[in-house]
């Protein structure tokens, strides 16, 4: 199963997050060797969020990654959530069966 973390960001974030970019980043590639995220980035303009996307059993992974974000627990973030993402498509994933009509 895939799940979008989503972050929704202070207007000064890029000015802000120096201090916390290489714990972030750490946290991050520590979950990529793990398996479980799979991409991840910010949105840019404007830079008011960012989108990870991982892979698991349930939210619990990524929840626990925000958790443990240094970008949350220093207030750069505002708001977070976790959805449950139906892939249909992509490099890399097998389609659901289904009929497509022309």
């Amino acid at each position: 199963m895939y799940f979008l973390l989503t972050y929704d960001l202070v207007s000064d974030y890029m000015e802000r997050r120096e201090a916390f970019r290489n714990e972030h980043i750490k946290l991050a590639l520590s979950a990529v060797e793990r398996g479980e995220l799979l991409l991840g980035g910010a949105l840019t303009d404007p830079s008011d969020g960012a989108v990870l996307l991982f892979t698991g059993n349930s939210t619990e992974v990524a929840e626990k990654f925000a958790k443990q974000d240094p970008y949350v627990q220093n207030g750069l973030v505002v708001d977070w959530k976790v959805r449950p993402w139906s892939i249909v498509l992509g490099a890399g994933i097998s389609p659901l069966s289904m009929e497509i009509s022309s």
